[in-house]
């Protein structure tokens, strides 16, 4: 019979053991604080009624979708009822309508899930990819203040990821949208037209955008144009600074003047939740889709490693699931794409193979003195350190090579001098040394041991 030939598709991240270790360890790291800052969990089906979860999309979006379909309902030629969801956002939307009367607002919520979209086959690109997303959701309304909350969620996430400095990059739609009015571009596709053209200063450069939005298509003035460029390249070092650029940008609309208060009281409070202004910055580029969020918006980007981009992205939107029901239900939240943040950062050099998450291997050197090397893992494991036996024997330096190949840095043997002598070798792999130490002893030794690797890394 053919061998089919394994494969994956293109577009998915399949990890070995010690790789995936490190990239679950990230998952942990970012799910223990969500939770410190009292969010809760939620997990939605993968597979949403396709109505549903189009509802807000446009033909782009749809395009990407994955449609499921029985095998039945292909013969038949019906059209798919189902899809696979391709954020959290929109399950989200559908999760607060169905459950509304059920939930205590403000809904803090944090899901941890794969997604998919149909994306095309290139480098970084994935199709199937985890998002990490943490939102907070208003019945009614909700205080600007949690916009400033969001910030240090980011920041104690990354911090404890320790991948580099990092900045919080903010900026308010009301702010640009009010800007941009008073410049006389009001309509809002033009405005979203004008965002694209600017989103090209940094590959095309100054005079390539100048150009384009003076010309035909846009026909703005050469004074606007250049308004709308020395706005875009606002940047702040301080929560001074940042406070005396958005003066220094003069008085506006009454939207304008909405963002730029709301934006004041953002940066000022996020000092307040104790994040350093060495972490967040004033960045009036930042757009985020202007069709999507309402005000407060946000990019984290890595300081030595900018290609990489954003790495954290989010913002405050008016109404949340106005396509499912009457209520008003405004929110802020962020979103890490940590399946493509982890190939970046793995890519990068920054994070690499983790150690295995099995502290000690017990060796078999004598089959006959397997209830005494099962005895031994017992009383590890009941101490609380990840232990596993070798139950099929073999040659020592096999089941050595074994530990090394599997990461496990610490190997036990008990042979017929050691269980004479009530004793147990522990050998280092790492740093290739070995020791006696008794068998009373051993739990306790071995924790100082695990201990002093972890400090050690």
């Amino acid at each position: 019979m053919a061998l089919t030939q394994a494969r994956t598709m293109p577009g998915v991240l399949e990890l070995l053991p010690l790789d995936q270790i490190a990239f679950q360890r990230m998952l942990d790291v970012i799910r223990r604080n969500y939770e410190r800052f009292g969010f809760l969990p939620v997990e939605t089906p993968v597979i949403e009624y396709s109505d549903v979860l189009l509802t807000k999309t446009g033909g782009e979006t749809e395009r990407q979708v994955y449609f499921v379909q029985s095998t039945g309902s292909l013969e038949q030629g019906e059209k798919p009822e189902l899809a696979l969801r391709f954020d959290l956002t929109v399950p989200l939307a559908r999760y607060v309508a169905e459950h509304e009367h059920d939930l205590s607002f403000p809904f803090r919520r944090y899901q941890m899930q794969r997604v998919y979209r149909g994306e095309r086959a290139q480098r970084g690109r994935f199709r199937e990819f985890y998002q990490c997303d943490v939102d907070v959701i208003g019945k009614d309304s909700l205080s600007i203040r949690y916009d400033a909350e969001v910030p240090a969620v980011i920041y104690s996430v990354f911090r404890e990821l320790d991948i580099g400095p990092f900045t919080i990059q903010l900026n308010n739609r009301k702010l640009m949208r009010g800007y941009f009015e008073s410049l006389g571009v009001t309509d809002p596709e033009q405005q979203t037209l004008v965002l694209r053209e600017v989103d090209k200063l940094d590959k095309r450069g100054a005079d390539y955008v100048r150009d384009t939005l003076t010309g035909e298509a846009f026909g703005l003035g050469a004074e606007a144009a250049q308004k709308i460029l020395d706005f875009v390249q606002v940047r702040s070092s301080s929560l001074q600074d940042a406070l005396a650029k958005l003066d220094a940008l003069g008085p506006g609309p009454e939207v304008m003047e909405q963002g730029r208060a709301e934006l004041k009281e953002v940066l000022g409070l996020i000092r307040d939740f104790g994040v350093p202004e060495t972490h967040y910055a004033l960045n009036l580029s930042i757009a985020r889709g202007l069709d999507y969020y309402t005000g407060t918006v946000y990019e984290t980007t890595l300081n030595d490693h900018p290609q990489i981009g954003s790495i954290c992205s989010g913002g405050r939107y008016e109404n949340l699931a106005g396509q499912y029901t009457k209520s008003h239900l405004p929110g802020v939240g962020i979103s890490i794409g940590l399946t493509r943040l982890y190939w970046q950062l793995r890519d990068a050099g920054l994070i690499h193979t983790a150690r295995s998450t099995v502290d000690v291997l017990v060796t078999q050197m004598d089959a006959a003195q397997l209830p005494a090397y099962l005895a031994v893992a017992s009383e590890l494991r009941a101490a609380g350190i990840a232990t596993e036996v070798v139950l099929d024997g073999g040659k020592l330096g096999k089941q050595f090579k074994y530990a090394d190949r599997a990461g496990i840095r610490f190997v036990l043997v008990l042979g017929e001098d050691e269980l004479a002598k009530g004793v147990v070798t522990v050998k280092d792999l790492r740093r290739e040394d070995q020791f006696e130490v008794a068998r009373t002893e051993l739990v306790k030794t071995l924790r100082v041991e695990l201990e002093q690797a972890a400090v050690m890394g």
